[in-house]
């Protein structure tokens, strides 16, 4: 085994603490909240005064997600349906933030760890929100 499957090996097995999440999910919002595209789509969506109840239902959503804590109990396609401007063209700014502060926060194999897992979920919503065989062109 190389030296690098061993540190992959290592960070697959080794959970994520809450601090680590707690930090992944403020910062990362924080950044979303600056950018130009997405920070109007979800001020929009959350409100000022939803932010800190929004963080929360995230940081269990990544326990969950990276953990399988259970903490999360909410239905993330079902909630996604409503935002209004919400288009399959802001994924990609959303994937690209969040792959850059996971790269800032967490060495390269977790953060290869939480951006697949974040890459399988952007086409799970993409697919659910978007993909529709039978709409007239």
């Amino acid at each position: 085994m190389s030296a690098s499957d061993r540190a992959q090996a290592r960070a697959d097995a080794a959970p994520f603490t809450d601090e680590e999440i707690d930090r992944l999910v403020e910062t990362f919002y924080a950044r979303v909240r600056q950018h130009h595209r997405l920070g109007p789509i979800f001020e929009r969506a959350i409100g000022e005064d939803g932010w800190p109840q929004h963080l929360a239902t995230l940081k269990d959503f990544w326990s969950s997600v990276l953990n399988t804590s259970g903490r999360y109990k909410g239905q993330p396609m079902v909630a996604h349906q409503s935002v209004e401007g919400i288009t399959e063209g802001l994924f990609t700014p959303w994937l690209g933030l969040f792959h850059q502060t996971c790269a800032d926060l967490f060495d390269a194999p977790r953060a290869a760890i939480i951006g697949q897992k974040a890459e399988r979920i952007a086409k799970s919503l993409k697919l659910g929100l978007f993909f529709k065989p039978d709409a007239v062109a």
